[in-house]
C-alpha cells in the first residue's frame, strides 16, 4: 500500500512537472547581456519564438526555424521577405507584433524568446520572461528598434546556439560592403540622403538608424542639411519649405502611401540639382523598400544587390 501511494505520488509529480515545464529544457547555455541585464539561455533551444522585428529572419539565416514568429512588415505566409523564403521546413505560427498575445506565445511552449529589436518596454519584457528566457536588445542599444542588423545577427545566433554561424553571416555581409567601397573609392565622403515620401510629406533618415548606416557603409556621408535637423528617433520630417534639403550627391527615396509620379511631378523636387542630373533615385519597387525596412542581414544583402546598380547608374564613372 505504501509503495502504491508512493508510485501514485511520483506519477502525479511527474505529470505536474511535465505540464508546467513544457518540452525538456536544453543544457544551460551562455549568459547574454541585454538592456534588461544578463539572460541565461539554453545551449541548444529546440523551440524558438521570434517576436522582435526581423528576429525570425535572423534565426533562419543561421539555420534555426522558429516555431512562432511575428510578421512586422505584413509579408503574409511565413512572415518573412523573399530573401528569406524557403528556409522554413514547417511554417511558423504567426503571432502579434505590438499587441502580443501572451497566451498564444505560452501555448507554443518556447524554450527561448527572441525580442532583440522592439520598443524595449520593460513590462512587456517581464511578461515574456515569465514564459521563457527572453533575449531583448543588446546592452549597448538605447533607442527603441535601435538594434542594428549585425548586432541582431550576432545576438540571435548566440541565443539559438549558433554563434559561429552568426559571425560568418556578419563577415559575409561586411565583405560585400567592403567590395563596393573598394570598387567605388570616389563615393567616399560624397553626400547622401536616404528618405521616404509618405502620403502627404517627406522625411529623411539620420545617422544611428539602419537606413542611414547602409549608405554610410557604402562610403557616403549623410547629407549635413539632414543631420542638422532636430531628429526624433532616426528620422526627420521635412515641412514643405524644407524639401529642398533632401538634395545631395545621391538621393534614395522610398514610398509609403505615395507614388513615384507624385514625387517626380513635385515642383520642389524638380528644382533639385540631384533630380535634374539623374541622381535622385525613387525606390518604387516595394520589395526593395521592404528590404531596407526589414534591416536584417538577409534583407541588407538584398538591398545591396538591388540598389548598388542603381547608384552606379546615377553616378557613372565613379
Amino acid at each position: 500500500m505504501i509503495r502504491s501511494l508512493a508510485a501514485v505520488s511520483a506519477l502525479v509529480l511527474l505529470l505536474l512537472t511535465g505540464c508546467s515545464a513544457g518540452p525538456a529544457a536544453s543544457a544551460s547555455g551562455p549568459s547574454l547581456d541585454t538592456i534588461f541585464g544578463p539572460v541565461q539561455v539554453p545551449a541548444a533551444p529546440q523551440r524558438v519564438v521570434a517576436l522582435g522585428w526581423g528576429d525570425a529572419e535572423a534565426a533562419l539565416a543561421v539555420g534555426v526555424a522558429p516555431v512562432g514568429a511575428s510578421d512586422w512588415l505584413a509579408f503574409g505566409g511565413e512572415g518573412v521577405g523573399p530573401w528569406a523564403a524557403g528556409r522554413y521546413p514547417t511554417p511558423p505560427q504567426i503571432t502579434g507584433t505590438l499587441d502580443i498575445d501572451y497566451e498564444q506565445v505560452a501555448a507554443l511552449r518556447p524554450d527561448v524568446i527572441l525580442w532583440t529589436r522592439s520598443d524595449n518596454t520593460e513590462d512587456t519584457y517581464r511578461r515574456l520572461s515569465r514564459i521563457a528566457p527572453t533575449v531583448a536588445a543588446p546592452a549597448a542599444v538605447a533607442n527603441a528598434y535601435g538594434t542594428t542588423w549585425d548586432q541582431q545577427a550576432r545576438l540571435v545566433a548566440s541565443a539559438v546556439g549558433r554563434p559561429a554561424e552568426g559571425e560568418a553571416l556578419v563577415d559575409r555581409v561586411e565583405q560585400k560592403f567592403a567590395a563596393v567601397r573598394a570598387k567605388h573609392p570616389s563615393w567616399a565622403g560624397r553626400t547622401a540622403t536616404i528618405g521616404v515620401r509618405n502620403a502627404d510629406r517627406y522625411a529623411a533618415y539620420v545617422p544611428g538608424g539602419t537606413r542611414a548606416d547602409f549608405v554610410t557603409a557604402l562610403g557616403f556621408v549623410i547629407n549635413p542639411e539632414i543631420v542638422r535637423e532636430n531628429a526624433r528617433n532616426f528620422s526627420v520630417t521635412l515641412g514643405t519649405e524644407n524639401v529642398g534639403r533632401l538634395d545631395a550627391d545621391i538621393v534614395l527615396l522610398s514610398l509609403i502611401g505615395a507614388s513615384g509620379d507624385q514625387v517626380r511631378n513635385d515642383p520642389l523636387v524638380q528644382r533639385m540639382p540631384s533630380f535634374r542630373d539623374g541622381r535622385f533615385i525613387v525606390l518604387e519597387d516595394k520589395t526593395v523598400a521592404r528590404a531596407f525596412s526589414a534591416a536584417t542581414a538577409l534583407g541588407t544583402e538584398y538591398a545591396l544587390d538591388t540598389t548598388v546598380p542603381l547608384i552606379e547608374k546615377a553616378l557613372p564613372g565613379t
